[in-house]
């Protein structure tokens, strides 16, 4: 029925990666199983027989899912199955198109879906690393064209010491945690997040995982040849018209070039004027002509882009006018929002971050719930990129998969600066509105988030900062150009997107897609250099706003005061159904969050007024609150018995007054004194040791009369 076909990746530590066709999914273009542990990834690609004609760009749509069986898990929810994706699912999809895309012929536009599933799953192993590895082996079976073999591998640093694809209880103590993705000669796509690394611990990181990849893309290729896959299919390719090529080239390439030339900072009146030459070309053509007006727009975006970059190359100048390591102009400020419990501006040229902070209690913290990750997260990052950002009159339809990747580098950039829970309580959410748009929005986020948390007064460990890099290339000339704080232009144009964040210590988070072959390591290091120059700098513009955190909150933002009280009386807070606490929140306008932490109970009350919370510690103290012999209390007479009363001393806490103990002169029934809902002060005279009873005096606290008046 079948015929498996097998090829082993080894690791050189003892673990192998296997990866399988053949048996599972044939009737897909191409389809692979790869196997690492317990965990398998059912990796298909299907790509259309026709080529859209309507395109000019690669119709690839990348999925990765997880299947909560993987692991022997229920879907949450009402329906108990499988939903939208995750972020998680989102982000290593993203990971895998970034390293795929490229690789298809440019004149290749056929519908091609790339699927991975999570099928089988390791609770310590992480699948994005497999994820890539899995997508490219499925082409390399297939008769796709595809410029591959490529790979994904993650490579952390525990003790020093780097290692390919370590296992989630490793990657605790790693000071890197990088995925890079490959082909045998370049390095494709890279993103991770670090503690403060240096650049060149950073290429380090990168050379060690190129050279696990250049193994994992052989056996590929292996593959592919005991597959048979080695005859690409014929297909369709675009139609061109070399004589209209021409045309375009020699009636606009000078005018675009000079238009380029005058260095015009607006991105819109720079726009208009590119199109205004291409109006200009377009005018001499009447109705009755005959022209592909689509194919005109493509020439005519290949004359833009070659003559912007060899402006660069040639003369030095850039779109704006600005030299290759200048940043653009800097405005920040703090506080603009004055009711939110944090708010920054950041803008940088045309790009524009509005960013606030919001403090919450646990019960805000946002709840995971995914196949290998359950629990909650304290720090949020989220990234908004509407339309009118760009001047684009759209609707805006959700969230976007660009805005998951982008809010999920911000969130790595600052990370690991944020307070210890220790030092913390807080739920924090913090939420990026992008305003305006010309490039590098995902690091004016990074800067408006530094500033928004420290205008709120949360103890950020250091201000980080983040700043795109790009790169104009020429391999026949070798001419290059890096570019710091790229515009939307120069990334579009250019060869290379490169983000860095990071303190004055060294960096926290990347992300790099490289557009080009071959880019050496040199022009790397050069480029990582000077993106830390610029680093620096706009710090030192974030310093000029607010240098630290706050002293003090805002006086409007939520308080939160914490105690930690003994394991057993944790149900006496909460009481019978919740009804103790509940009161407790209703009376004080206060919530209350009681947990068990490390044989611990760790109470957090949240209020907006110290008071509310003064009120509603004062219960829990008294509910808490250990009885202690000799100590005299004002209690309430709850139950009246024959031989006695019982008195709440402390809430939930009843001690018995023995009738011999209401009065200094004998009587014959409770009530001569007492009745129920009385308050009275009494002594804590005595606690039994093996019931834990606990006996109360009235009569001590009262003079004591003469013998005869005790008759």
């Amino acid at each position: 029925m079948y015929k498996v076909i097998e090829k082993t990746i080894d690791l050189g530590d003892g673990r192998t990666i296997s990866i399988e066709t053949g048996k599972l999914a044939k009737q897909a273009d191409g389809s692979v199983v790869i196997k690492m542990g317990r965990t398998m990834l059912l990796a298909t690609v299907v790509s259309a027989k026709e080529v859209r004609k309507d395109v000019d760009f690669m119709p690839l749509s990348v999925d990765y899912k997880e299947k909560y069986a993987s692991l022997g898990r229920f879907p949450g929810g009402f329906l108990k199955r499988e939903a939208r994706p995750s972020d998680y699912e989102v982000l290593i999809a993203r990971l895998v198109d970034r390293a795929l895309r490229p690789l298809f012929p440019d004149d290749y536009h056929a519908d091609t879906f790339v699927t991975i599933n999570l099928i089988s799953a390791d609770k310590d192993i992480l699948p994005d690393s497999l994820a890539g590895l899995a997508a490219s082996a499925a082409l390399s079976v297939s008769d796709i064209p595809f410029g591959g073999p490529i790979s994904e591998v993650r490579v952390g640093r525990i003790d020093g010491k780097f290692k390919i694809n370590p296992g989630i209880s490793e990657l605790t103590d790693a000071d890197i945690d990088l995925l890079v993705g490959a082909t045998k000669d370049n390095i494709l796509m890279v993103e991770g997040e670090m503690k403060e690394i240096s650049e060149t611990e950073m290429i380090e990181a990168i050379q060690f995982a190129h050279e696990a990849i250049k193994d994992q893309c052989k056996v590929q290729e292996e593959l592919a040849e005991m597959v048979g896959a080695t005859k690409i299919r014929e297909y369709e390719h675009d139609e061109g018209d070399e004589g209209l090529k021409k045309k375009v080239w020699k009636e606009t390439y000078d005018k675009v070039f000079k238009v380029a030339e005058k260095a015009i900072a607006n991105k819109q009146e720079r726009s208009e004027a590119f199109e205004a030459v291409k109006e200009e070309f377009l005018a001499q053509f009447t109705d009755e002509d005959e022209i592909n007006k689509s194919l005109i727009g493509k020439y005519f975006h290949d004359v833009e882009k070659d003559a912007v970059r060899n402006l660069m190359l040639d003369k030095g100048i850039r779109l704006d006018g600005r030299k290759t390591d200048e940043i653009r102009p800097i405005w920040s400020e703090v506080d603009p929002l004055p009711a939110a419990h944090g708010s920054a501006v950041f803008t940088r040229g045309e790009t524009q971050s509005l960013t606030t902070v919001t403090l919450g209690t646990k019960l805000n913290e946002k709840m995971i719930d995914e196949v290998l990750f359950q629990g909650s997260h304290k720090f949020v990052l989220h990234y908004n990129f509407p339309p009118f950002s760009t001047g684009d009159a759209r609707p805006a339809r959700g969230t976007s998969r660009r805005e998951i990747g982008h809010g999920n580098l911000a969130h790595r950039a600052l990370k690991n600066m944020m307070p210890e829970d220790s030092e913390n309580p807080y739920a924090i959410r913090v939420v990026s509105d992008i305003l305006e748009s010309n490039g590098s929005s995902s690091m004016a986020t990074v800067c408006a988030g530094s500033l928004a948390l420290m205008d709120a007064g949360i103890k950020l460990k250091k201000p980080v900062s983040g700043i795109a890099m790009g790169l104009i290339s020429d391999s026949k000339s070798k001419k290059y150009a890096i570019l710091s704080d790229i515009l939307g232009d120069e990334d579009h144009l250019g060869d290379m997107d490169f983000k860095v964040t990071g303190t004055r210590d060294g960096i926290t988070a990347t992300q790099m897609d490289i557009k080009v072959d071959g880019l050496p390591y040199e022009i790397l290091t050069e480029a990582l250099e000077q993106a830390r120059e610029g680093r620096f700098h706009i710090l030192d513009k974030m310093a000029e706003t607010i240098s630290e955190p706050r002293e003090n909150l805002k006086p409007h933002a939520p308080r939160i005061s914490q105690i930690t009280i003994p394991k057993d009386m944790i149900g006496a807070i909460i009481g019978p159904g919740g009804k103790v606490i509940q009161e407790i929140q209703s009376e004080t306008g206060t919530t209350i969050i009681v947990e068990e932490i490390d044989d611990k109970g760790i109470v957090d009350v949240f209020a907006d007024n110290e008071e509310a919370i003064n009120k509603a510690l004062k219960r829990i103290n008294s509910i808490v609150a250990v009885p202690e012999i000799g100590t005299v209390y004002k209690g309430k007479v709850k139950t009246i018995v024959p031989f006695g009363a019982f008195i709440e001393i402390l809430p939930g806490k009843d001690g018995l007054l023995h009738i011999s103990e209401i009065e200094w002169r004998r009587l014959k029934t409770v009530d001569e004194v007492l009745s129920e809902g009385d308050e009275v002060e009494v002594k804590l005279i005595d606690v039994d040791k093996r019931t834990g009873k606990i006996k109360l005096s009235r009569k001590i606290l009262l003079p004591r009369p003469d013998r005869n008046d005790q008759r």
